[in-house]
């Protein structure tokens, strides 16, 4: 089912909310991806989208902006391939469009994970949806009534911009350090149940697929991650915002931009409270830099 925020509450002072920005994946055997990327380029420069799509043969990644006409017509095109007939999106409204460029990509994953034997099309790990994991967090324990741990697959520098409370955070640098990491801690786990989630699914879904194979009892995935969690539940028990690889960096539990900005330089996220230190110069510097220039 596609989500809709169009009554999304507006920020006070700010243009109109005019462009729709979707994120969606999934997981299905792709073939012939030379042919097809000049087809995903052809209709995103004829419909002025802007993003990034990634074609693999695994599956399909995107993240795309522009008018609700013309991502409604792009969706049709897509989900008019019957491998993605029943391709679910995430979306968000912004005054600008979220990207400044389209990238139509050709990878060998969707995610890096470097775990070759996983083939999410072929079994899915379990998934909770946003609101029966709100209820579990509210009373503290599943339906079973284990208690339920929220685990982190984000990098560490997305995870500081906002996360789900009291949550186990690996401070990963890339998604490939997961695998080992969560196998050497499994023993923390024991007699309870764990949830993974990440911005958009696809890492949270790759890594409780990882953590069923390598003998996890009871572990589910975030269906929809962070961001479907936001537009069906808010920000119960979650701190913070959602980091996005977009212009707008965080989106807050409401769905809209934050001040939240990333370094020219070094990329790193600079909240707004840093934002006031003299060592963030726009374009130039960040606390985190500064003395690296």
């Amino acid at each position: 089912m596609q989500a809709t925020i169009e009554n999304a509450p507006a920020t006070p002072g700010a243009a109109p909310a005019v462009y729709v920005n979707i994120a969606a994946y999934k997981f299905i055997t792709m073939d012939k991806l030379d042919e097809l990327r000049p087809q995903y380029q052809e209709i995103c420069a004829r419909l002025g989208l802007k993003g990034t799509i990634l074609l693999t043969p695994e599956g399909i990644n995107m993240f795309l902006s522009g008018t609700r006409a013309n991502i409604d017509e792009y969706l049709a095109w897509v989900r008019s391939d019957a491998r993605l007939a029943d391709l679910e999106v995430k979306e968000s409204l912004s005054a600008e469009q979220s990207h400044r460029r389209m990238l139509v990509r050709i990878k060998k994953e969707i995610i890096t994970m470097r775990m070759p034997l996983i083939k999410p099309e072929e079994g899915r790990a379990p998934h909770v949806e946003a609101k029966t994991l709100k209820r579990w967090l509210d009373q503290g324990h599943d339906d079973n009534g284990k208690p339920v741990v929220m685990v982190e697959t984000r990098n560490d520098y997305e995870v500081d911009v906002g996360t789900f409370n009291n949550t186990v955070d690996y401070r990963l640098k890339k998604f490939t350090e997961f695998p080992e990491i969560i196998e050497k801690h499994k023993a923390d786990f024991e007699g309870k149940t764990v949830v993974t989630f990440c911005t958009g699914g696809i890492r949270c879904e790759k890594a409780a697929i990882h953590m069923q194979n390598i003998g996890y009892d009871n572990v589910y995935q975030l269906e929809g991650g962070i961001l479907k969690y936001f537009e069906e539940v808010g920000g119960a028990h979650y701190t913070g915002d959602c980091f996005v690889f977009d212009y707008r960096t965080a989106l807050n539990p409401q769905l809209q931009p934050t001040e939240t900005t990333q370094c020219f330089a070094c990329r790193a996220v600079v909240t707004p409270r840093q934002q006031l230190a003299p060592e963030y110069v726009p374009g130039k510097s960040c606390p985190a830099c500064f003395d690296k220039h």
